[in-house]
């Protein structure tokens, strides 16, 4: 999304129920979904999967963007829920399929990225996170994922500010032992 007002225009006009203007507006935030996708999802393939659920959830609801908060903002509240969607998706596929790796085809471990891994751990502690404190999860993903100053986070998880840094705070307690437990 490199100039914000055409995109911020475009989505206040689809979100008006102008066609051309979605139309617009899911080519132009494609490749910067993709990319988003990609920070939480660590194969490409399933980052594009995933971004495509979110330009289908854009297209679908974008009647709900009510323009109180920067669309990309918005946008990237249905990116971390696409993305969560997805692993969880491939986390229940690959307990009823286990995949068989062929002699051969067994992943080296000194090609394998560092930040894939990180990036699954984080996945892993938010499901767990979600289990067992659900109301901790949206201050975590708001923030620390998605980067969104405390103020607009504390809005888009819809509590007042210092709820919200408590929430996070002990969110924040609750993963650290998680990640780093490995």
């Amino acid at each position: 999304m490199h100039d914000q007002a055409p995109v911020e225009d475009l989505a206040r006009r689809a979100a008006g129920g102008d066609g051309a203007a979605l139309d617009r507006l899911l080519t132009e935030i494609r490749p910067e979904t993709v990319r988003r996708c990609a920070r939480f999802l660590p194969c490409r393939e399933d980052a594009e999967e995933a971004a495509q659920d979110v330009l289908l959830q854009v297209a679908r609801h974008i009647s709900g963007f009510e323009g109180r908060s920067r669309f990309g903002t918005w946008l990237y509240t249905v990116v971390a829920n696409c993305c969560r969607q997805k692993y969880r998706e491939l986390k229940r596929r690959a307990a009823e399929q286990p995949a068989v790796i062929e002699p051969g085809h067994a992943v080296d471990p000194r090609t394998t990225s560092v930040i894939a891994g990180s990036r699954v751990d984080l996945l892993e502690a938010l499901e767990r996170l979600e289990r067992e404190h659900p109301r901790l999860v949206a201050p975590l993903v708001y923030r620390d994922i998605c980067q969104l100053d405390y103020a607009e986070a504390a809005e888009r998880a819809g509590l007042p500010l210092g709820t919200f840094k408590s929430r996070l705070h002990e969110a924040r307690r609750q993963v650290r032992p998680w990640l780093t437990a490995s």
